[in-house]
């Protein structure tokens, strides 16, 4: 078998076998089976037509005839897949292209039919291409070094002694004219499944991981290392390549070849030798996130034009969750005032479109939103992430998420210990033991196993903060009027002993885990957002300061709270419990306007202190004002029942 043969076996391998790698990790894939090889199967015609056709005629009858099998291949698999709208399109693009290689028309006329007819085969079809984070190229290179390099040289030459007695020869990777055809997801698709009649076997046994790792690896070769600054400084400035370019799969699945076409020769090279170097790169911009919001918010203001607001305000909401909020917390470690103006920007566009606003005015507020957008994506560019960004980021939402549970955890401690109930500490510290490792299995379990929206993230802090103000808002008055009473003494002794020897632990228990699991899931989310920066370390860092410092609150909280006297123990408690409810009924009206579940009513006199759970929507500011009442409510019943009770004492 010679070379040419070789290569044409190993597409024909890739356009059969493709979808495999996705049998195994979703239960979805089998619906997706038929897709996956389609798009292979075009891209093979694509490459490979010009070995087939020339001037309008065939100078290979064998390459030929392979491409009329396969495009009717092609066909068969489309009409076998599930209805879509789209669907027609892309049989009427199927016809076209068998039509265009029975009338032995261009290579450049084939090949353009073939990769627009694969595009909008997985616009219509999505199926993922590419791997789930950056890969490790470190880990690449060593796996290269294990595996590879007897055959292929350290080099990617394939020069070794080892390949000079295979027949066919082993790939050289470093031919850039090969390369430049190739893209990592092809070499995946070889490492997975090996090549027919070759000496190259199949690493199916290795983890996704590492067969990703080691095909970026081996991708790189061709590319010269003075070409990455270049490629760098190219990518940085262009907005509209980094949108292009949105996410690890369209890098697995894009070769040389194929962004030349839109951005030229010399800038593709450049470009590539970075992000096969640099995979990072597009994870770490938020440009993919971005473009979703772009692109819903398009689409929700052709949506309104047409008249459907529903639908204009659902794809408005969509932007945030899906597009925005998946890069918030990265953009607000280093522009925190940014993420403020996008999200009251977002808010005041769904309420102009529930409130039936001028298109025009609509408009105008889309603009806007995509001029924030280009800010960001200026403020998420991969020379912008810094240790000192990542340490600062990873330590405040650490501390900003995990104060507020911790007053709750600590406050309901110190209240056992002044009570003398040592044996009821128990249920608190497994509560919030529990929330911790609940919140790192649903972390695992939604990006793993099942993914969850932004708005199910919003949910979970919506419904928590509301439950906690709900339970905080009852225990604070309680607290306060415990305060007030001069036989406290005897109602902890008596009545608090009576109360927790019953199903009170229950109760710490729900408390304890609420507080804290409402800011463990998030706060994950967060930092799984941050892992995809450059500046590990850093992070670690900020989160172990963080966890630092929110220990020492801790241990000064319970010393103080020991040496109070019980009443002003209990009026202290109160009044900070009371804040507590106030800011988390702020917080969890926000997080559910943010799900779309509660209306959006700007009040632009309002001031934004997110710390205080204050945003600028009367929902919001109402829920705070109402929770405020009812706590000073409750503050002077307790005052008024301590005043009747004084003289009869």
């Amino acid at each position: 078998m010679n070379p040419r043969a070789t290569t044409r076996a190993a597409r024909l391998l890739l356009a059969l076998f493709a979808t495999l790698l996705l049998a195994f990790s979703s239960p979805a894939a089998a619906q997706d089976n038929g897709a996956q090889t389609a798009w292979r199967l075009l891209d093979y015609v694509a490459v490979d037509y010009a070995g087939a056709v020339s001037g309008g005629k065939v100078i290979s009858a064998s390459e030929y005839a392979e491409m009329r099998e396969f495009a009717s291949s092609v066909d068969q698999r489309l009409k076998a897949l599930p209805p879509r709208p789209q669907k027609g399109a892309l049989l009427s693009q199927s016809a076209k292209l068998q039509s265009a290689i029975a009338q032995k028309q261009s290579p450049e006329a084939v090949a353009a039919i073939a990769r627009g007819l694969g595009k909008a085969l997985l616009d219509a079809y999505p199926v993922p291409l590419g791997p789930r984070k950056a890969p490790d190229l470190e880990l690449g290179a060593k796996l290269y070094a294990d595996t590879c390099a007897s055959c292929h040289g350290m080099t990617g030459h394939a020069d070794t002694a080892v390949a000079r007695k295979l027949d066919p020869p082993p790939v050289a990777f470093a031919d850039r004219a090969r390369a430049s055809e190739r893209s990592p997801f092809a070499l995946y698709q070889v490492i997975d499944q090996g090549l027919e009649g070759t000496a190259m076997a199949s690493f199916a046994n290795l983890p996704p991981e590492q067969k990703w790792a080691l095909a970026f690896y081996a991708s790189r070769f061709a590319y010269p290392e003075q070409l990455q600054a270049e490629g760098k400084r190219v990518w940085d400035a262009d907005p509209r390549l980094r949108s292009q370019i949105a996410n690890l799969d369209s890098l697995a699945g894009l070769s040389e070849q194929a962004l030349a076409r839109d951005i030229g020769e010399p800038k593709a090279g450049a470009v590539i030798a970075y992000l096969r170097t640099h995979p990072g790169a597009v994870t770490s911009t938020g440009a993919s996130a971005l473009t979703v919001a772009r692109q819903k918010l398009q689409q929700s203001l052709a949506a309104y034009e047409a008249g459907n607001r529903d639908e204009a305000k659902d794809l408005a909401l969509a932007a945030y969750l899906d597009g925005f909020e998946p890069v918030e917390a990265v953009l607000g470690a280093r522009d925190g005032s940014l993420v403020a103006r996008v999200e009251s920007a977002m808010g005041g566009l769904r309420s102009a479109i529930a409130d039936g606003k001028p298109a025009a005015d609509i408009k105008a507020r889309i603009n806007s939103l995509n001029a924030l957008f280009d800010e960001a994506e200026a403020a998420l560019a991969p020379d912008q992430a810094t240790s000192a960004s990542t340490f600062l980021g990873a330590f405040t939402i650490l501390f900003r998420e995990g104060l507020e549970a911790l007053l709750i955890v600590v406050g309901m401690l110190a209240f056992l210990r002044k009570g003398d109930r040592p044996e009821m500490v128990r249920p608190v510290h497994a509560g919030w033991i529990s929330a911790l490792v609940a919140g790192g299995l649903t972390w695992l379990v939604a990006t793993t196993l099942i993914g969850i929206s932004g708005a199910s993230r919003e949910l979970t802090e919506g419904f928590g903060s509301i439950l906690a103000a709900v339970v905080l808002l009852f225990v604070g008055i309680w607290m306060h009027g415990k305060a007030q009473a001069d036989e406290w003494h005897r109602y902890i002794k008596e009545k608090v002993g009576q109360a927790l020897s019953r199903k009170s632990a229950w109760f710490l228990f729900f408390l304890a885990f609420i507080a804290v699991y409402r800011e463990v899931f998030e706060t994950i989310l967060f930092y799984a957002a941050m892992a995809a920066q450059e500046h590990v370390e850093a992070l670690v860092a900020g989160a172990l300061t963080g966890v630092v410092a929110l220990a020492v609150i801790a241990v000064l909280m319970l010393r103080f709270s020991q040496r109070l006297p019980i009443g002003k123990f209990f009026a202290y408690s109160s009044a900070l419990v009371a804040v507590l409810a106030v800011v988390l009924a702020g917080k969890g009206i926000a997080a559910l306007q943010e799900a779309g579940l509660l209306a959006v009513t700007s009040a632009a006199w309002s001031p934004r202190i997110p710390v205080l759970g204050l945003f600028p929507t009367v929902q919001g500011i109402t829920a705070q004002v109402l929770t405020l009442l009812i706590l000073l409510g409750g503050f002077a019943w307790n005052s008024r029942e301590s005043r009747r009770v004084a003289p009869a004492e």
